[in-house]
C-alpha cells in the first residue's frame, strides 16, 4: 500500500522560500506522475504543479508560474516543490498526490479535476506579510 508523507512546511515572510517533499513508501513510484496541490479554509482544492513520469514534463497553475518549480527523485521515491517569492496568498495546506502511469494529457485532466489515486495528508505554509 502507497503511503505519501509530506514535510517542509512552515511560517515564513513574503519574499521568501520553501521546499516541500513528498516521500512515498510502499512501492517505487517511478512510473507514475506527481502533483502538488493546496487548500485553504472556506475553498476548494486547487492544483499548484504536477510532473510527469519519466520525460519530466512540467505543469503549473497561472498563479505559481515563475515561482515555483517541481521535481522528483525516482531513486529517493520523493518529489519536491520548490517555492520562491512566496506570497500571503500561498498560505495553504500543501497535499501531494500521485496518478497512476496514463498519457500526460490524461494525467493533467486528473490532476485539475482530483482523479488522484493516492493523496498525503499535507502540510501547512504560512507565508505573512
Amino acid at each position: 500500500q502507497v503511503q505519501l508523507v509530506e514535510s517542509g512546511g512552515g511560517a515564513v515572510q513574503a519574499g521568501e522560500s520553501l521546499r516541500l517533499s513528498c516521500a512515498a513508501s510502499g512501492r517505487p513510484l517511478n512510473a507514475y506522475s506527481w502533483g502538488w496541490f493546496r487548500q485553504t479554509p472556506g475553498k476548494e482544492r486547487e492544483f499548484v504543479a504536477a510532473i510527469s513520469d519519466r520525460d519530466s514534463l512540467t505543469r503549473y497553475a497561472d498563479s505559481v508560474k515563475g515561482r515555483f518549480a517541481v521535481s522528483r527523485d525516482n531513486t529517493k521515491n520523493t518529489a519536491y516543490l520548490q517555492m520562491n517569492a512566496l506570497k500571503p496568498e500561498d498560505t495553504a495546506v500543501y497535499s501531494c498526490g500521485v496518478v497512476s502511469p496514463s498519457p500526460w494529457i490524461s494525467t493533467v485532466e486528473a490532476m485539475c479535476t482530483g482523479g488522484i489515486d493516492v493523496w498525503g495528508k499535507g502540510t501547512l505554509v504560512n507565508v505573512s506579510s
